[in-house]
């Protein structure tokens, strides 16, 4: 190749490098403001929008991290007509470019459950950055202060029920948390009815030192029918719907029911099957639900079989009477008509068109429940 040749592939070259973009579009990620958790409010008129950023002084761990030191939680907030023009009015004093790719949860305030969610749906599945793992709550209290309850020991809201309820789950289970797009796949159904857990400040079973410290705990659910809310159950309302929750883990009881305890069992891994039967052109439904259990604590010597039997009978009562609060709700906190829906459809549509919620409180004829002993603990089968 001549000298002139390669002068002129040098020149070229180099021209076109001068094209390449390189990596002006690219951003430190320390340098960015990272959304752990949204709320949202419902205010006259108006969206009210909150963000939780990450703090990395809770989170990192290393050797000279200090558990227990007291690190602020960042809260941005925003206001706008609509969903997105309140989270995007936030841009201009953020600092930093707002990263929403680590969002865990949203909280949705009462007074926006009630407006109605459409916006909300449609923003977190239509966002490209947002995730569609995102868990959801509702909350009576102000969302602002849910955003900044912190965990035990002063942890990042990473490690709080907020974000990491699974944490929770598994040593108590009780309202199951929910993830957004199953929730709305919920609302869809024609024969659904959708679950929102509820969130609350628990203020009294917590002390640092000799100060109140607020927790966050789950205090019941919500409950819509056809995308409208239909109302709110306490956890105590609640109780029977554990035992139809097949990721149940395990959760205490005390038996016998309303007497001085004997006893108290875990209860685990149910198996729930729904009947729903047509006679006389009538519907009611038979359920079956199968627990194992191991005793926690023994009080005073009983049988095993006995142990089952008052067992079965506090689960039995429990989805009686959680069933009719259901009811009386208008909504199906068993999920009962969806098995009507898939077993009879026919006689679904003719029930629906008579009334916009079809279940009574004698449809629910019998609940048969069955307590396997599985171990006694540490000791044999009787008090030491």
């Amino acid at each position: 190749m001549s000298d002139m040749k390669r002068t002129v592939l040098s020149i070229v070259c180099c021209a076109l490098l001068l094209l390449l973009p390189g990596c002006w579009n690219s951003k430190d990620i320390q340098n960015m403001a990272y959304v752990t958790a949204i709320g949202l409010d419902y205010v006259d008129g108006k969206y009210k929008s909150y963000i939780q950023v990450l703090n990395f002084s809770n989170v990192a761990q290393s050797q000279n991290a200090q558990v227990g030191k007291v690190v602020p939680i960042w809260i941005g907030t925003g206001e706008g007509k609509t969903v997105t023009e309140s989270l995007t009015s936030i841009y201009s004093t953020a600092q930093r470019r707002v990263f929403w790719g680590h969002m865990k949860a949203v909280v949705c305030s009462e007074r926006l459950l009630k407006h109605g969610m459409d916006q909300v749906f449609d923003m977190l599945n239509r966002f490209r950055e947002v995730r569609y793992n995102v868990l959801l709550y509702g909350t009576k209290d102000p969302v602002h202060d849910i955003l900044t309850e912190k965990s035990i020991l002063n942890f990042s809201p990473l490690e709080s029920v907020l974000e990491s309820p699974q944490q929770i789950y598994t040593q108590r289970s009780f309202i199951l948390p929910i993830y957004e797009f199953k929730i709305l796949a919920q609302m869809r159904e024609p024969s659904g009815t959708a679950i929102l857990p509820s969130l609350t400040i628990d203020i009294k079973d917590w002390y640092e030192d000799k100060k109140d410290h607020p927790m966050l705990r789950v205090s019941g659910a919500y409950f819509f029918d056809n995308r409208e809310l239909r109302g709110w159950l306490s956890e105590d309302d609640l109780k029977g719907t554990r035992w139809i929750q097949q990721q149940l883990e395990q959760t205490p009881i005390n038996i016998p029911v309303g007497e001085t305890p004997v006893a108290g069992l875990v209860l685990m891994k149910p198996h729930f099957v729904v009947e729903p039967k047509l006679e006389n052109d009538k519907i009611h439904f038979n359920i079956r639900i199968g627990l194992k259990s191991y005793v926690d604590l023994l009080i005073k010597d009983t049988p095993e079989s006995t142990l089952e039997k008052m067992a079965a009978e506090l689960v039995k009562k429990e989805v009686i009477e959680s069933y009719k609060k259901g009811v009386a709700l208008k909504s199906d906190v068993l999920m009962l008509e969806d098995k009507l829906y898939r077993k009879y459809p026919d006689k679904w549509r003719e029930l629906s068109k008579q009334s916009d919620f079809i279940l009574t409180e004698d449809m629910l004829k019998n609940v048969d429940v069955t307590i396997t002993m599985v171990n006694s603990g540490k000791y044999k089968q009787r008090v030491h």
